[in-house]
């Protein structure tokens, strides 16, 4: 059965930066995607996540409501909420460190 998928909002995309807030209802799913620049996600609720990475390996993540992490550009994974409740996060692109 296809996972429905996550709700994505951009909320600025200037010069500097892309803001997208990201809503997930439980089993949704982001897609496939490949990360272009480096991006900080911030948890605005706590976040169950499964990460399916190439090769078909996958983990799964908690990341408490208020947390932030950032990682570098050609990050590639498929986000899926693990949970049992929506979660959601900010993520926040810096336009200047592409990969």
């Amino acid at each position: 059965m296809a996972r429905k998928p996550a709700t994505a909002t951009q909320l600025i995309d200037d010069d500097a930066v892309r803001v997208t807030r990201f809503d997930f209802a439980p089993g949704a799913e982001t897609g496939w995607h490949r990360h272009g620049m480096d991006y900080v996600i911030t948890a605005l609720s706590d976040c169950h996540m499964l990460l399916e990475e190439p090769g078909g390996g996958q983990r799964e993540v908690l990341v408490k409501a208020g947390d932030a992490y950032k990682r570098a550009a050609g990050i590639e994974h498929n986000v899926v909420n693990n949970g049992q409740s929506e979660m959601s996060f900010i993520e926040v692109e810096l336009k200047g460190t592409e990969g």
